[in-house]
């Protein structure tokens, strides 16, 4: 389901082009669809009104929380469950931000998650995106949507857009706390830039050595690190935006002395943010999460060479928290 599908059912029902901003925004926001600062009989036509508990059914469909998982850190996942069945995971997290799937699978393949396991196999409309959006904002209040859930947005990169604009606009979300997660793809910085809304990026990097890089993650376009790091330079100045690195720590690989000087290398003195993310233990995946004091000792280094770093810890640990883990021990219960 995408959003033009949307609009073009509100329109069939009645609603004039201020009438689908309205309805739009307030599914978004999570609110009935028929409120307003006046009676619903002074501003919504009659026929539209006649057509709202369809709409409203209509809307319900599109996803529903299957379950919710609260972890002693503050965050939910959220195991959703689309109209065909098929499912994905939204995670609430503290300091009331949401993160989103825009795939149901991942075609990239980095060997460290679960989420591309099963491969890709299909593509969320841009209405499906927004969904997740309003069944975390009917739980809790979310000024910040990371698409950094399920899947890899620059493989659904106009469906991506469209959610982004809608939420940068209708859904009264700062185009800033809008952060479009990517391994790197050279569509996302031609793309980016053009639309009405321009996202945050964050840059998964998780290795400064271009063959370790395509180890980790086989499927990804063949970009050298060093490239990668201009490209989301640049976008960083054509926004005014700080780029957010992304950094899975996996002991042993890319959590060495050679990966702090590499690090300091390309990003020392640049606007960006360094986030080192322990990783999410999975027992079937054969990596190790480094200690806590070896990854703080890691954050100390860049720190003293110039690094805005910030060590993050893994939301949901106690809760399989890792992306793909809900949806796999679902589908391993239905089996």
């Amino acid at each position: 389901m995408r959003i033009d599908e949307l609009r073009e059912a509100l329109r069939a029902a009645g609603a004039s082009p201020v009438h689908q901003r309205l309805l739009l925004r307030n599914w978004a926001r999570a609110l009935p669809l028929d409120s307003g600062r006046q009676r619903p009989e002074d501003f919504l036509p009659a026929r539209l009104r006649a057509a709202l508990p369809s709409l409203v059914g209509a809307l319900d469909a599109i996803a529903r929380v299957r379950s919710e998982h609260p972890a002693q850190d503050g965050s939910a996942r959220l195991l959703v469950q689309l109209a065909d069945g098929l499912s994905v995971e939204s995670v609430l997290l503290p300091r009331d931000a949401l993160c989103v799937s825009t795939q149901v699978g991942c075609a990239v393949g980095c060997t460290f998650c679960m989420t591309g396991r099963d491969g890709l196999l299909r593509q969320l409309g841009s209405a499906e995106i927004v969904a997740q959006v309003a069944l975390g904002r009917a739980r809790r209040r979310v000024k910040k949507v990371v698409f950094m859930g399920m899947g890899e947005p620059a493989h659904n990169l106009e469906n991506t857009m469209a959610a982004i604009e809608l939420l940068g606009t209708e859904g009264d979300i700062g185009h800033k706390n809008l952060v479009f997660s990517t391994v790197g793809d050279r569509r996302v910085f031609e793309r980016l830039p053009l639309g009405p809304v321009r996202p945050a990026l964050a840059l998964s990097l998780h290795t400064t050595r271009a063959d370790l890089r395509v180890e980790l993650l086989p499927r990804a376009p063949r970009i050298d690190p060093e490239e990668l790091v201009e490209l989301a330079d640049a976008y960083s100045r054509a926004t005014g935006y700080p780029v957010q690195y992304q950094w899975t720590l996996l002991e042993g690989i890319n959590d060495g002395d050679d990966e702090v000087e590499g690090i300091a290398r390309l990003l020392a003195g640049r606007y960006a943010v360094m986030n080192l993310i322990p990783w999410n233990t999975v027992d079937a995946l054969p990596f190790r999460r480094p200690s806590w004091e070896r990854a703080a000792e890691m954050a100390r280094r860049l720190h003293r060479r110039g690094v805005l770093t910030k060590l993050r810890h893994s939301a949901g640990q106690d809760v399989e928290g890792g992306c793909g883990q809900l949806r796999a021990r679902a589908a391993r219960s239905r089996g």
